[in-house]
C-alpha cells in the first residue's frame, strides 16, 4: 500500500514539476531583464513558439503511438513551397489547402511504409525528410519564395484577434484538436493502446497498420498547418526548414512529459515542453547570449529530456 502511495506521489510530482519550473524560470529572467514580461515581448514569444507548437502536436501523436517522425520539419518546408507555388493557379484558399494536403500525403506515405513494411520509423522518416527537402529545393530552384500574398501575412502572420496573435491562436486550436482526438475519440484510445503494447493492441482487434498510417498522416497535416503559420510569419516559403526544428519538437514533447517509449502523455505536456524551450530561447535572445551557446543549451535540454523520460518510466513501475 505504501509503495502505491509513493508511486502516486512521484507521478503527481512529475506532473507539477514542469509548470513550477516554467514559472520560476520566467520569474528569474524577469528579475534580470524586466522587459521579459512586457506585453510586447509576450506577444513576440507567442509568435515565435507557434510553429514549434503545431509541429510538436504532430510529433506527440507519433511518440505516443510508439514511433517518431524525423521528417516533420522537411514536410513543413515542402508544404510551404508547394502551397505558394499553387496560389497563382488556385487562389489563396487553394494554396493553403494545398499545404495541408501535401503535408498529409507525406505523412500518410510515412505511415504506409512503416506499417506495411514494419520498418523502423527512425529510418523511414529520415529518408522521407531527405526526399521532401530535395523536392522542395527542386520546385523552388533552391531559393526562398517571396510571392506570399499580403492577405496571408497580414491576417495570420501579424494579425490579432482580441489582442492575441492569430498565429498563436492557430497553435492553440491545434493543441485543442489534438487533446480532443486523444481524450474523446476511439482513434485516441487506439493511439494509446498501440503505443503501450502494439502486439496486445493487434490481438485485441485494433487495426494497428491503419492507426499507424492515420497517426503519421495527422503529423503530416500538422506540418502543413505549421507551413501556413511559418510562411505567413516570415513572408516567404523556404525550401529548407529551420535547422534543429525537428529535434526541438522531439525535445519539447519528451521534456513536457510524453514518454519516449509511447503509450502515455497528452497535449498539456506538449505545451509545457514548448514553453520551456520558447522561454529559454527568448530569454537568451533578450540577454544577448550568442547563438552558439543557444545551440549548446538546446543540446543540453535534449539530454535532460531523455533523462527525465527515464525517471518518469521508473516512477510508473
Amino acid at each position: 500500500m505504501k509503495d502505491k502511495y509513493k508511486t502516486k506521489a512521484r507521478l503527481v510530482g512529475t506532473e507539477i514539476a514542469m509548470p513550477v519550473f516554467i514559472a520560476v524560470f520566467a520569474g528569474i529572467v524577469a528579475l534580470v531583464e524586466p522587459r521579459f514580461l512586457s506585453v510586447a515581448n509576450l506577444r513576440n514569444l507567442a509568435v515565435q513558439i507557434a510553429p514549434l507548437t503545431i509541429i510538436a502536436v504532430g510529433q506527440a501523436f507519433t511518440v505516443i503511438a510508439g514511433g517518431l517522425d524525423l521528417s516533420i520539419a522537411a514536410v513543413m518546408a515542402l508544404s510551404g513551397v508547394a502551397g505558394i507555388l499553387a496560389v497563382p493557379h488556385v487562389g489563396l484558399a487553394g494554396g493553403l489547402a494545398c499545404m495541408i494536403l501535401v503535408g498529409g500525403l507525406a505523412g500518410l506515405l510515412n505511415g504506409l511504409i512503416i506499417s506495411r513494411l514494419r520498418a523502423s520509423p527512425l529510418i523511414v522518416t529520415l529518408g522521407i525528410a531527405s526526399i521532401a527537402e530535395a523536392i522542395a529545393l527542386i520546385l523552388s530552384n533552391g531559393v526562398p519564395l517571396y510571392a506570399v500574398p499580403g492577405e496571408l501575412t497580414s491576417t495570420i502572420g501579424f494579425g490579432r484577434i482580441l489582442g492575441i496573435n492569430t498565429s498563436f491562436l492557430v497553435a492553440l486550436a491545434m493543441l485543442a484538436l489534438g487533446a480532443f482526438l486523444l481524450r474523446f475519440t476511439v482513434f485516441g484510445r487506439y493511439v494509446y493502446a498501440v503505443g503501450s503494447n502494439q502486439s496486445a493492441a493487434f490481438k485485441s482487434g485494433i487495426n494497428v497498420p491503419l492507426v499507424t498510417m492515420l497517426v503519421y498522416a495527422f503529423a503530416g497535416v500538422m506540418g502543413g498547418v505549421a507551413a501556413i503559420v511559418m510562411t505567413a510569419w516570415v513572408s516567404a516559403a523556404a525550401p529548407v526548414a529551420q535547422p534543429g526544428l525537428t529535434l526541438q519538437s522531439i525535445a519539447a514533447v519528451v521534456l513536457g512529459g510524453v514518454l519516449l517509449t509511447g503509450g502515455a502523455g497528452g497535449m498539456r505536456h506538449v505545451l509545457y515542453g514548448v514553453l520551456v524551450l520558447g522561454t529559454m530561447t527568448n530569454a537568451m535572445n533578450m540577454l544577448g547570449i550568442s547563438s552558439y551557446y543557444q545551440i549548446l543549451a538546446i543540446g543540453i535540454v535534449i539530454i535532460a529530456a531523455v533523462s527525465l523520460d527515464v525517471f518518469r518510466k521508473q516512477s510508473r513501475t
